[in-house]
């Protein structure tokens, strides 16, 4: 059985290996130059800068498998307790750091000592977030994660200061556009459930060594034919078998017998037949991120990472480590990259605009930027990174399966029950691979 999967971001090449380590003849087609899709990295003259910085939680196994499939476990590292520094530009440094407490007590401590939050306010948030653990994200979808929390006492303050410091990160929306069935997730698995489950996870080599060179590795030695430039015009079912257009100068076309779509929704309803997707998939929208690369003379941030509140500044990141900066711009150089996740006021303003706004609040928030000479600055967009997670967006994420007899979808815009995550489109490729395995064999054999 040949099958062609199309599209070689995470989900589709989650979804190849599965299937190439089930025994099919695989051809992975991208249109891309690079594979790792929005996870990606690319070179700014001899500085590797990553696509959009991506991070995971140590209950993320899907995404956790798949680096220890592409034989990459080396290439990212793990907190081994949550430490979340909090800064503000007018009040003193808080952290959000378990303890070794079973959940949901880890928390507690760090919560109490919150200082960006009053002690009355503080108090609330326990109650909240034991209401929280209990949420039946099932029946949770149609409802706004900002009107739940405010129903439980959560103020404007509690909500700018603490859930959207690890919400609009993870939902790449603020809650009072978030469905609180995808809020629920995010923070049932990663903070409520287990203690160990919200610890950090990051790349320490660039996206592109990871998701790229280390993919094409792994796919190369289980079989799979791996073809990038390779731009798809088209999915035609032909008989029971599939016909795929390649928009090449020899028009070239590739028959086979299955074919996994795990490319972004506006694109699969393009590609795909009438009626194999959802019409109203293009209903789930996208919403932008933006980051903003700084490199300082000298070190100004202490640490991998801090979240920032009072500040326009939501996350920093120091990529100085993995995008060779001391090479280009000396060793006590520090690149930092300032990731802005529901970006939509922000993505189409000039470059200049962003840096005019940001570089005086990093100042703000790192006392030792104040003094420190700016070496470079430029900017990053995805205008379509993620789909947008807003309530009632459920019923228009399709399962794996589609109308057409072997045609699979994947990616993180599926039904995968997660936000647009790295580990919704590894669960994604992996769910379209099952599928498809289902149907060819029994299911204790797929299985």
């Amino acid at each position: 059985m040949r099958t062609a999967v199309v599209g070689g971001g995470l989900a589709g090449t989650a979804a190849a290996l599965r299937l190439a380590d089930a025994g099919v003849a695989v051809t992975l087609l991208e249109s891309r130059s690079r594979l790792g899709g929005v996870a990606g990295s690319f070179r700014r003259g001899e500085l590797a800068v990553d696509t959009g910085q991506h991070v995971f939680l140590r209950c993320c196994t899907a995404y956790r498998g798949f680096v220890e499939r592409l034989g990459a476990t080396g290439s990212v590292t793990l907190q081994e307790r949550l430490d979340i520094p909090v800064l503000s530009p007018t009040a003193p440094p808080a952290r959000l750091r378990r303890t070794g407490l079973p959940a949901p007590l880890h928390l507690a401590g760090a919560l109490l000592r919150y200082r960006h939050l009053p002690l009355r306010a503080r108090l609330g948030l326990a109650r909240a977030a034991i209401a929280l653990g209990r949420v039946d994200r099932a029946a949770a979808d149609d409802r706004s994660f900002g009107d739940w929390l405010a129903a439980h006492g959560q103020g404007d303050r509690a909500v700018d200061v603490l859930w959207d410091v690890v919400g609009i990160a993870t939902l790449n929306a603020r809650a009072g556009d978030a469905s609180l069935a995808l809020a629920a997730t995010v923070f049932q698995l990663g903070l409520l459930a287990d203690a160990a489950a919200g610890d950090i996870g990051w790349a320490t080599v660039p996206l592109g060594d990871l998701h790229d060179t280390a993919a094409r590795r792994a796919l190369g030695a289980a079989g799979v034919e791996v073809r990038r430039s390779a731009k798809v015009r088209a999915l035609v079912q032909e008989g029971t078998g599939w016909r795929v257009s390649l928009g090449t100068e020899a028009e070239e076309e590739l028959v086979v017998d299955r074919i996994v779509s795990a490319v972004p929704p506006g694109a699969a309803a393009r590609l795909v037949p009438p009626g194999a997707v959802p019409q109203d998939v293009g209903a789930l929208g996208s919403t932008p991120i933006v980051n903003v690369h700084v490199v300082y003379d000298r070190a100004v941030l202490a640490g991998p990472f801090a979240a920032g509140v009072d500040s326009p500044v939501q996350w920093v990141f120091d990529r100085t480590p993995q995008s060779g900066a001391a090479a280009v711009y000396g060793p006590h150089a520090q690149y930092l990259a300032v990731s802005l996740s529901a970006a939509d006021d922000l993505v189409g303003l000039p470059a200049r605009e962003l840096q005019d706004r940001f570089l005086p609040a990093l100042a703000a928030l790192l006392p030792a930027a104040r003094d420190a000479a700016v070496l470079d600055c430029f900017v990053t967009r995805e205008p379509h990174a993620t789909f947008r997670g807003a309530p009632g967006q459920a019923a228009l994420r399709p399962g794996p399966r589609t109308a057409l007899p072997g045609l699979y979808l994947a990616g993180a815009w599926t039904d995968t029950g997660w936000p647009a995550t790295m580990e919704g489109a590894v669960r994604s490729g992996e769910a379209a691979a099952r599928a498809l395995l289902a149907d060819r064999v029994p299911a204790e054999v797929a299985a």
